[in-house]
């Protein structure tokens, strides 16, 4: 992908609002400043409170590109009666190409200098784009941007009762902070600048698993920095028939992204806090307390003092996991939130 044209409004001031730039096309419209690019295949379920979520934003000056990656529900359908409703969103079908080109795809399309993420099956909170705004407006230079996440049931409408929260990393997020316990998580938690997405070459359309994680990396790797809004809002869904959850494939992902970025005696390290990761994940999930066993005895066996480097999140996965192997499933997911 090609290096484009950019440009970015700044005011020189934190949070303080600009009058928005006129779309050249539409006179007195005002442009875009973020492009929101949402990939869909068959999440009809999900998509009525996923779009709601980005249409009620309180930053107004965001067009909304979905990509029907192939769908075969009724998920085009639904989303062409919702564009009907409202000019700034656009959608687009293509033949299923899997989520990186679809996302790929949708910047390729997009307009706006920012390019924010969010999946079919993930919810935002009113602010969500007026914070990275901010952050962005601040801070020119910024690469990219993430926030904290609400991991909530997959019915779940709100974020109203989280099982749990994430926090951010307590500096900009490095390659090992990326590929371990990755703080940006999920790609509906991420805002890039437009013309580092497209100096990094975009989503690797190779990877099924991971891929958002290889981004990330990508940015870093070429010297982007990357900062944190010290705020829940992305809502976060455990979907048990999701990519979330397919946690072998998850973890051979992550082997294949970590092989491209790691030396050999970093491997074994940041494996191990990925284990660790993935048994939480579990316990989070109300998944098998012995698929988290198997995570925490494949960490501790490939690097015991990675794993128990943070001793209080080390600690506290083995004694959950452990705990989690008695405890019906119910219990466990008010436990290990």
């Amino acid at each position: 992908m090609s290096k484009m044209d950019f440009s970015f409004e700044h005011d020189g001031r934190s949070g303080h609002a600009v009058e928005p730039r006129l779309d050249a096309t539409t006179p007195g419209t005002p442009a875009a400043e973020i492009s929101v690019v949402m990939p869909v295949y068959n999440a009809a379920r999900t998509l009525g409170p996923t779009v709601a979520s980005v249409l009620a934003q309180t930053f107004a000056w965001f067009e909304l590109i979905v990509i029907d990656d192939g769908s075969s529900d009724d998920s085009l359908a639904r989303l062409l009666n919702l564009a009907a409703g409202d000019p700034r969103i656009r959608v687009v079908t293509c033949a299923n190409g899997g989520v990186s080109a679809a996302r790929n795809m949708g910047v390729e399309l997009a307009r706006a200098p920012l390019i924010a993420f969010l999946d079919a099956d993930d919810l935002w909170v009113p602010t969500k784009l007026a914070c990275h705004v901010a952050l962005h407006r601040d801070d020119p230079a910024l690469a990219a941007s993430y926030a904290r996440i609400a991991f909530i049931d997959q019915d779940a409408t709100s974020i109203t009762g989280a099982r749990t929260l994430s926090s951010l990393c307590p500096h900009s997020p490095q390659l090992i902070d990326v590929l371990g316990e990755n703080p940006v998580c999920t790609a509906s938690n991420f805002v890039v600048r437009r013309d580092w997405f497209c100096d990094a070459g975009g989503f690797d359309d190779r990877l099924h698993h991971a891929e958002d994680q290889d981004f990330v990396a990508r940015i870093i790797s070429r010297g982007g920095r990357i900062a944190g809004v010290d705020a829940v809002l992305t809502g976060y869904r455990f979907s048990p028939d999701g990519l979330s959850m397919e946690l072998a494939k998850m973890h051979e992902g992550w082997r294949t992204v970590a092989g491209r970025y790691l030396s050999e005696s970093q491997f074994a390290a940041l494996e191990a806090i990925y284990c660790r990761y993935l048994a939480r994940r579990v316990l989070r999930s109300g998944g098998r307390p012995s698929e988290a066993l198997r995570y925490v005895m494949t960490g501790l066996r490939l690097d015991a003092r990675s794993f128990l480097a943070e001793r209080r999140r080390g600690i506290a996965t083995i004694a959950g996991t452990i705990a989690a192997q008695a405890m019906p499933q119910s219990l466990r997911l008010r436990l290990f939130a």
